[in-house]
Order: C-alpha cells, then structure tokens, then sequence
C-alpha cells in the first residue's frame, strides 16, 4: 500500500511539474499583456501586475487592422483547411482500399516527400506563382493544400486501415461504387482523424508567418501572424500590446481544440493502430 502511494505520489509531482513548466509561457504572456510597458521587464518580475491595465487589449487592436487580418486569416485557413481535409482523404482512400500497381511503391514517395525542407520547395513554388502573376494574392497560400499533404495522407490510410474491409464489401454488394464506399462508409467512421487532420491543418495555417511573409507584399492583404510584427519595430517592441493581441490570435486555437478534443484523442490513438 505504501509503495502504491509513493508510486502515485511521484506519478503526480512529474505531472504537476511538468505542466507548470508547459503553462508558465502562457501565464506570462498574460501577464505582460495587462502590464504597463515600463513593468515588463522589472526585476523581480512581477507576475500578477500592479497596477492591472486592462485597456491594453482595445489600444491594441486599434493600432492595426485588426478586423481585416482576421477576415484574412480566416480566408485563408478555411481554403486551406478544405482543401487538405478532402484531397487528403481521397489520396488516402485511394491507398488504403484501393488495389492497383505501384502503390506501395508511390505511397513510399509521398511519405519521402515529408523529409524536403521547406526552403526546397518555396523556391520552385515562388517562380511558379511569379509566372501565373499570383504573387500578393492568397492563391499562393491556398492553392499547395488541393494537392494533398503527405502527413496527413499517413494519417488518414492508417486510421482507413483499422475499418474492416467488410464493411467495404458489403456496401459494394448494395450497389455501392467505390467513390459510394469512400463517401457513405469511410468517412462517416472516420470523423475522428478527420477532427484531428482539422486541427492540424487550423493550427499551422493559422499561425503560419513564413509563407505569407514571403507571398504577399500588400498590407491590404496580410494575416494576423504578419500582422503582429508591426508591434516590432527598429528602435524597440511594444511587448504588452503584442502580448495582448497574440491572446486573442491564440483563443479561436484553444476554442477550436476544446470542441473537437475528444475526437482529437480518438483520432491519434487509432492512426498508430496499424
């Protein structure tokens, strides 16, 4: 009995740690955000300010378009989010139900695709989009998600692995096209991989600062991750003010997660399955 509550005593410390350490950042990115500028780097530091400047965040906000970025942003996750949730998933269909020559094989070279660093491929996709006159617009952004993710492909054939093929041949035996089986049999059990792809894609596309840094010139047209620079400058970074608005760029991600946090932890147990 003693040895079990030392046992969980230990479990407890390392976890209780552990999570102080994880959550530490974000208690002092509150902080700051509600501090004056010159209480920011006191030392000591101070984590609960004194006095408490709640008008940090509209000062903010009305330092930059705010509600332009936003509407950017949302634009283009969504196209983003679209666009590797239904390629992805028929790639992976494709792999996993379907039998034809060269699959494994070229499911080996999807999966070799994930080890080109990402300054590789920009340089191509730069030229690319130079040619087609789409530099400063958001196709550059969007448009590489409707050509699949070789991640979230792995992903997804490795949960579509775990749905027994029966089921596959029972709906082709009710007449069933193969596209049928794919769209009223996988998908409909396969939400919680696609909750998890959802919340990969949502999570990088959201924060995502290098790709528009490097596609889009216009201020008109910038994201709120390219947004937040502009409370950087040359002679010093208003840090509260940055705080502030990173908490608020960061809600709809914790949002986003708490919905779909169940199917989240489905998802990634059952990708490994097999």
């Amino acid at each position: 009995m003693r040895k079990y509550i030392t046992q969980k005593t230990l479990v407890y410390f390392f976890l209780i740690s552990g999570s102080v350490a994880v959550l530490m950042p974000f208690f002092w990115m509150v902080s700051t955000s509600l501090k004056k500028l010159s209480h920011v780097f006191r030392f000591p530091p101070e984590f609960i300010p004194d006095p408490i400047v709640w008008s940090n965040y509209p000062n903010a906000l009305t330092q930059l378009p705010f509600g332009l970025y936003f509407k950017n942003s949302i634009f283009v996750t969504g196209g983003c989010l679209l666009g590797e949730l239904i390629v992805s998933a028929i790639v992976a269909y494709s792999f996993a139900r379907l039998r034809w020559k060269g699959r494994d094989f070229l499911f080996i070279i999807v999966l070799s695709t994930m080890m080109l660093p990402r300054q590789v491929t920009l340089i191509p996709e730069f030229i690319i989009f130079k040619e087609l006159a789409l530099l400063d617009t958001f196709w550059p952004l969007i448009l590489p998600s409707w050509f699949g993710n070789p991640f979230y492909i792995f992903l997804m054939r490795q949960y579509f692995l775990t749905i027994s093929s029966e089921l596959d041949d029972a709906a082709v035996i009710d007449g069933c096209s193969k596209f049928g089986v794919f769209w009223r049999v996988i998908l409909p059990l396969s939400t919680p991989v696609l909750a998890v792809v959802a919340i990969f894609s949502f999570q990088y596309n959201w924060n995502d600062f290098f790709r528009p840094l490097i596609f889009l010139f216009s201020n008109e047209n910038y994201t709120l991750a390219l947004g937040l620079r502009f409370f950087q400058g040359n002679y010093g970074t208003q840090w509260h003010y940055l705080m502030a608005v990173s908490l608020i760029v960061m809600l709809p991600l914790i949002i986003v997660f708490f919905i779909a946090q169940k199917r989240f932890i489905q998802g990634v147990v059952f990708t490994g399955y097999k």
